[in-house]
């Protein structure tokens, strides 16, 4: 029986550690803004787009890093995507303008897509299928422990050393990683010559680009926002040009066939759903940690670990709990978990204090432990081994998208129902959100900046329960889709071949069995 590439589990702990500074990076920054303000003169927009760029980045060229590490080669483009990475941190560290920032992290984020399909891509080659969901399971905990630990590391960092840290941080993993991938991990790339489909790249690159745009710009221009309404609608327009294009092209970029089957559109509507949960509700509470409950930025990640905590001891159970119960009640269970636990942060925590955060993250991380590596696995089994590069990007694709929806639709129900709640007799420079009442209460008297505070905390938490009882609903909506379209096994799987060494093709028998 095959066992597997002889150093897949070194080769397992090169991936993800790539894996975990890609995801550190889709966090860490948070905690650094204020300082960064100060430092650079930034405006609320520009902060709003050094978070963003990245993003805007890593999703707009998703599609198209994944089919070129199909043709070109996998290690070849993850390590062009780590070195990029690396090379933009650094520029970032040191930059003296805010648009020279919100370069540096948009370049980042190109890095991170040319490199994070390949990071799963490569190990449903060197893995047996026996032992891929363990290694998916391995990767996914790493993948929610960097985005978890982001808050907390940039707080350590800011504690003791100026803001450009957050990036320096990077530079480091970067070259241990590079090491490792050019020492251990063998080339693949798809044994089917096809052409470069540079319509489809330059369709895909710039449906995507515009669709994040409109979507990360929504919550500061409105969604009926000419720029907004224009973006969004322009890049579904592309989008269909793309898949039409897809159609009737004789090399495609995707197999239409493929995204359209149960079992792909299945597994990346829940995980859509998943990360819109996920993100959405950390968006809130976040807020919620800082501003209410009064913590610092340390220590608001510190009162994070729980959920880091119970991630990490999950996702690599699940696995396991998949093979006794199947994929389909495994995931079910965790993203109806995740909606529990979503719900004791909506209609609980809301100015009771810590202790039921804590309980809400904690439930909130054993769904997402429990769901994230099988929905990966299903994912990654709906098409051939020779594909995994496009279908590792449209994963990481639909994340993206699911994330930047989750902050956008749910920063816009929180400020929506904030501002409904809030007495009429409070001033208009506190009805845009809690942390610009915050502000004004310093300079107010002693006696009207309480009344002020007070009314904010009690708008905010019930912006809390509506925009988390939202995240709650979309976990639960996600359970039902991964119950109904989601095969009860794992459908059918792809058996690629695995490298015995760095020269032989892993995917020269890959083949999908009925």
């Amino acid at each position: 029986m095959d066992r597997g590439h002889p150093r897949r589990w070194a080769i397992l702990g090169v991936m993800c550690l790539a894996v975990f500074v890609v995801s550190i990076d889709t966090t860490v920054l948070n905690v650094a803004l204020p300082t960064m303000s100060r430092a650079l003169s930034a405006s609320m927009d520009q902060l709003q787009w050094m978070v963003d760029a990245y993003t805007l980045g890593l999703a707009g060229v998703l599609l198209m890093a994944g089919s070129l590490s199909d043709r070109y080669g996998r290690k070849k483009m993850l390590m062009f995507g780590l070195a990029l990475f690396g090379v933009a941190s650094a520029l970032g560290a040191f930059a003296q303008e805010p648009w020279q920032v919100i370069a540096a992290r948009g370049l980042m984020g190109a890095g991170g897509a040319f490199f994070m399909p390949g990071t799963l891509s490569i190990l449903v080659h060197v893995f047996s299928e026996e032992e891929r969901a363990t290694a998916i399971g391995r990767w996914g905990a790493f993948t929610a422990l960097g985005m978890v630990l982001g808050p907390l590391l940039g707080g350590v960092l800011l504690e003791h050393f100026w803001w450009g840290a957050a990036f320096v941080l990077n530079v480091p993993v970067v070259v241990l990683a590079l090491v490792g991938v050019g020492a251990i991990v063998p080339e693949s790339s798809d044994p089917v010559a096809r052409r470069a489909d540079i319509p489809g790249t330059i369709l895909s690159s710039v449906a995507m680009g515009a669709v994040l745009f409109g979507v990360i710009s929504a919550p500061a221009r409105g969604w009926s926002s000419g720029v907004v309404l224009t973006a969004l609608i322009g890049g579904l327009v592309v989008l269909a040009i793309f898949f039409l294009h897809q159609v009737r092209a004789k090399e495609p970029m995707l197999d239409l066939r493929l995204m359209f089957s149960r079992q792909f559109l299945g597994a990346s509507s829940t995980m859509a759903f998943l990360m819109f949960s996920l993100i959405g509700g950390s968006f809130v509470v976040t807020q919620q940690l800082q501003l209410v409950l009064g913590l610092s930025p340390m220590s608001a990640g510190l009162a994070t670990v729980p959920l880091a905590v119970v991630v990490v001891v999950a996702s690599p159970l699940s696995p396991a709990l998949a093979k006794a119960i199947g994929a389909r009640l495994t995931i079910t269970l965790g993203l109806t978990t995740m909606a529990i636990g979503l719900g004791v942060l909506a209609f609980f925590a809301p100015g009771a204090g810590y202790p039921p955060v804590a309980v809400g993250l904690v439930l909130l991380g054993l769904g997402m432990g429990l769901a994230v590596a099988p929905v990966n696995d299903v994912l990654m089994s709906a098409g051939p081994a020779e594909s995994s590069g496009r279908l590792s990007a449209m994963n990481d694709t639909v994340q993206e998208l699911g994330s930047a929806f989750g902050v956008a639709v749910i920063g816009s129900v929180l400020a929506l129902a904030y501002g409904h709640a809030l007495p009429g007799t409070v001033p208009a420079a506190v009805r845009h959100s809690l942390g610009e009442a915050t502000e004004a209460a310093h300079a107010m008297p002693a006696a009207q900046a309480r009344s002020v505070l007070g009314a904010a905390r009690d708008a905010f938490g019930h912006g809390m329960t509506w925009s988390l009882g939202v995240c709650a609903a979309t976990a639960l909506l996600g359970a039902v889709v991964a119950l109904f379209l989601i095969p009860g096994s794992k459908g059918k799987k792809s058996t690629p071949c695995v490298e015995s060494d760095a020269s032989q093709d892993p995917a020269q028998a890959a083949s999908l069995s009925s």
